[in-house]
């Protein structure tokens, strides 16, 4: 009987250390190839403080260019454009401005529910196999309540050891 207990014990503390984890914002395949497309698919688990989401916004970081929303039944998207730091080659061509943020809107996210809001993008050899890159994101809720998905972890700590985490993918060699 004590290995039951010793093992129950074991999966509930596996599960709990787990749970923060899987409370993030995060993307779905967190690794992409430098000079590639990449399929982002942000995974959006539950509301802010028992609030249904409103809204989802997302920065991208400079260096991710070319993208392009999946339009989502019952969301608007919205495009915020700018301009590049520099010019990117990207099939031949240069690009210097494109999408800069990316927002749903208009939709009802409950809090006990949980969705996923995607966009292709293309990862630029502005990227070395091995970096990090962090896509802030702010989930907005009913009645004002924000929760900013914005940190970044410090070299030698993980998402783990923060509450509001960024989304964040590893580049890889193409």
């Amino acid at each position: 009987m004590s290995i039951i207990r010793t093992s129950m014990a074991a999966l509930t503390l596996a599960a709990v250390c787990v749970f923060p984890a899987m409370a993030h914002v995060s993307l779905e395949t967190n690794t992409a190839k430098t000079g590639a497309n990449y399929k982002a698919v942000l995974r959006v688990p539950h509301g802010c403080d028992g609030k249904s989401t409103i809204a989802v916004r997302v920065r991208l970081p400079e260096g991710v260019i070319s993208v392009k929303p999946m339009p989502k039944p019952g969301w608007k998207i919205e495009k915020t454009l700018g301009e590049y730091a520099k010019a990117y080659e990207h099939y031949g061509e240069q690009e210097t401005s494109g999408v800069r943020e990316l927002t749903w809107s208009g939709g009802n996210l409950g809090d006990d529910e949980y969705d996923e809001f995607v966009f292709r993008a293309y990862i630029t050899d502005a990227f070395k196999p091995g970096q990090v890159v962090a896509f802030p994101v702010v989930q907005e809720c009913v009645g004002g309540a924000t929760t900013r998905w914005i940190e970044v972890p410090a070299e030698g700590k993980t998402a783990d050891d923060y509450a509001h985490p960024a989304p964040t993918l590893t580049v890889i060699e193409k």
